[in-house]
């Protein structure tokens, strides 16, 4: 897989058709790029370019227009006001032997700008160039900006990307889009996040024609992802395994500590995935990436996987809710379901006002998120509530 797969590639791969694999871990000494996305303003590309001058380094000016390069180059030599800074030009079109001359120029250090075209793109490593501006960012794909922008920060200084918007003009909806993602995943190891979110901007394409993107927009990623992928699991005569719909509501919140994972992308992913887990080995392998990426999980986090884990039984058990509202425990069957066995060894007193829903009633010290949890354990899977609560139960 390439470091930005095309669409369909990667929904493929996501959906067990296609082989993944990602490598997270950066380089050595390797540094996140600060991204900016402005408008076109001399000033603010002078100061950049002075700047990146000022720690002897070098400048991508990225320029995808051949017919107005040269003019583009001589702008950039009007904006930096120094005849000692020297520009050179690089695009496809060139002689060979001129190209080749140019860059030789700009690796060895001779020129200090290279105002070029995208054929930079790819398998260019040039430590010393640390800061790249792209002119009319809007007009280049997700990809070809994450490629662009992988030319510099190649070494263990900071680096920067400037995405410059257009003067006179209005840019389109969905280059709105990317370039916000562009901004927004600039952290070292992005690349898969880019990917999944052009595959949300773009589409996923035809699984058996030849379009790579599109044919999404109609039912929406998420749904079509699902309805694929069980269509996939019917095809391989698998079990069809859809996220618990049962809902639990006990009165507290359940949450991940910002101290305990600081970045707000890896808990929400986290939370995602307790949510979609369709097995208990499913939380107990989420359980274990936890410890082994951020150390023993706290109470919190601990707790929040055993609610997930209760709404797994809860929906075997074809309970649509569980509510708290002491002092009673409110359980919501579909229609149809047996509840008697379900409530054979439950602590306190059972009422069931109608064939659907069952009232368990609890003394008040039951209801502590602690001895709650338990009891609801000791109801749907039938483990034990915990010394304190046999105790009470003796004492009674």
């Amino acid at each position: 897989m390439t470091a930005t797969p095309i669409p369909r590639t990667l929904h493929l791969s996501m959906l067990g058709l296609r082989d993944i694999s990602s490598l997270a871990t950066p380089p050595l000494d390797r540094r996140s790029i600060v991204t900016r996305v402005c408008r076109y303003d001399p000033e603010m590309i002078r100061k950049a370019i002075r700047f990146e001058l000022a720690r002897e380094g070098q400048v991508f000016f990225v320029h995808n227009r051949v017919q107005s390069i040269e003019r583009a180059a001589a702008e950039i030599q009007e904006i930096v006001g120094d005849n000692s800074v020297r520009i050179v030009i690089g695009h496809g079109q060139m002689h060979k032997s001129d190209l080749e001359n140019a860059m030789i120029e700009f690796v060895t250090g001779q020129a200090q700008i290279l105002v070029c075209s995208t054929i930079i793109e790819s398998g260019l490593d040039i430590p010393n160039a640390n800061t790249m501006i792209i002119h009319d960012a809007d007009r280049f794909g997700l990809a070809q900006l994450h490629q662009l922008r992988g030319r510099v920060g190649r070494y263990k200084h900071r680096a920067f990307a400037y995405m410059l918007l257009p003067k006179n003009r209005t840019i389109h909806p969905i280059a709105a889009k990317r370039l916000k993602a562009i901004e927004e995943y600039s952290q070292l190891g992005a690349g898969f996040r880019i990917a999944l979110r052009d595959l949300e901007i773009r589409g996923a394409g035809n699984i058996l024609g030849p379009e790579q993107s599109g044919n999404i927009h109609t039912v929406g990623y998420e749904l079509y992802c699902q309805l694929l992928q069980e269509t996939v699991q019917r095809l391989r005569k698998e079990p069809v395994l859809t996220p618990p719909a049962a809902s639990i509501d006990l009165g507290f919140a359940v949450h991940i500590p910002r101290k305990y994972i600081a970045s707000d992308r890896q808990r929400l992913d986290v939370y995602r995935r307790a949510g979609l887990a369709t097995t208990a080995e499913d939380l107990r392998r989420i359980a274990e990436e936890l410890k082994d990426l951020f150390g023993p999980p706290p109470e919190a986090v601990r707790m929040l996987l055993e609610i997930a884990e209760l709404r797994l039984a809860a929906d075997k058990k074809q309970i649509k809710t569980i509510t708290a509202m002491p002092p009673d425990l409110i359980f919501v069957f579909e229609a149809g379901a047996y509840a008697a066995d379900v409530f054979a060894n439950s602590p306190g007193s059972v009422r069931i006002p109608d064939p659907q829903t069952v009232h368990v009633r609890l003394e008040k010290n039951y209801f502590e998120p602690k001895s709650l949890l338990m009891v609801l354990r000791k109801i749907l899977l039938g483990k034990g509530v915990g010394a304190g609560s046999r105790n009470r139960k003796k004492s009674d």
